[in-house]
């Protein structure tokens, strides 16, 4: 099978503040993921409230710069609804992608907001089985575990149904 992706890499990078997204977009970043005040892995991290989020989008938009929102925590059943509101305010603010690691809540996010899912290092996926279940779970990139063996990088890369994002050191 051949890879079916335009084999174009793209420089991913964090944000914690407008300073900081500032520098990426002058780094040379393609896209930036960030944090909003709500459901991701680094709330103890300074994080976007609304309006930076909003002034965020826009200057990285101005680049031509994407912006990912993380919202990469486990979701309970009665946080579901602020979940979704969040989802809605990074589609509304014009956010790219939203960065999940709870499957169910992105189930929910993809009946009712359509937004780009990318599936969250947290979520482990390792191998071509997961991607095609996150491809039917409405995902279109999965981040692939830091420790995979290029070798398995690249029989992923030729199999997977959905694109994917990894770390470099």
């Amino acid at each position: 099978m051949q890879n079916k992706f335009i084999t174009k890499s793209e420089l991913l990078a964090p944000a914690g503040s407008i300073l900081s997204l500032k520098a990426a977009i002058e780094g040379g970043a393609d896209a930036i993921y960030i944090g909003s005040t709500a459901f991701n892995a680094r709330m103890k991290a300074k994080n976007f409230d609304e309006n930076d989020l909003k002034a965020g989008i826009e200057l990285a938009h101005e680049y031509g710069v994407k912006v990912y929102v993380a919202a990469n925590t486990l979701i309970l059943d009665r946080e579901i609804d602020e979940y979704l509101r969040a989802a809605e305010r990074a589609y509304l603010l014009s956010a790219d992608a939203m960065i999940i690691a709870d499957i169910g809540a992105a189930k929910e996010v993809k009946k009712r907001i359509p937004i780009e899912l990318h599936a969250s290092t947290q979520v482990s996926g390792h191998n071509v089985d997961a991607a095609k279940r996150l491809c039917e779970a409405g995902f279109s990139r999965m981040v692939l575990a830091r420790e995979m063996p290029k070798e398995d990088i690249a029989y992923f890369c030729k199999e997977s149904p959905i694109e994917s994002g990894g770390f470099v050191d």
